[in-house]
């Protein structure tokens, strides 16, 4: 068997690390790989060009259901591709509260709301 011992880092810089617990069901486990493979199916139709560069589905997720239902709709793709992009969705969707905040600047930027290291000091 081969030892694993040294030959991995983690965390690695600009990637996704997965760790899931034992606590984590094979139906959950089976969910979260149908949700990795339907985005990379979504990145492989921007890289043929069948889904244009700017305006698809994953430059705008997450969708809210504010976006979703609103009156208008100008995106290329359809509101039950924003929605429901895999077919469980329907039966037990999350609907987040925002979208995109400043794309990859607010994951990189931590705004922290506590009282500065002065007030403290003051207490």
């Amino acid at each position: 068997m081969k030892s694993f011992s040294n030959k991995f880092y983690f965390p690695v810089a600009g990637t996704l690390m997965v760790e899931p617990t034992e606590s984590e069901s094979k139906a959950e486990l089976d969910r979260f790989c149908d949700a990795l493979i339907a985005i990379r199916a979504e990145i492989a139709a921007v890289e043929a060009g069948e889904a244009d560069q700017k305006e698809n589905v994953l430059k705008h997720a997450p969708h809210t259901a504010e976006v979703v239902t609103a009156d208008e709709w100008s995106r290329p793709y359809s509101r039950q591709t924003a929605a429901y992009p895999l077919p469980y969705l329907k039966a037990n969707k999350f609907w987040p509260s925002v979208g995109r905040v400043n794309d990859s600047q607010g994951d990189r930027t931590l705004i922290c709301s506590c009282p500065s290291i002065e007030e403290y000091a003051e207490a």
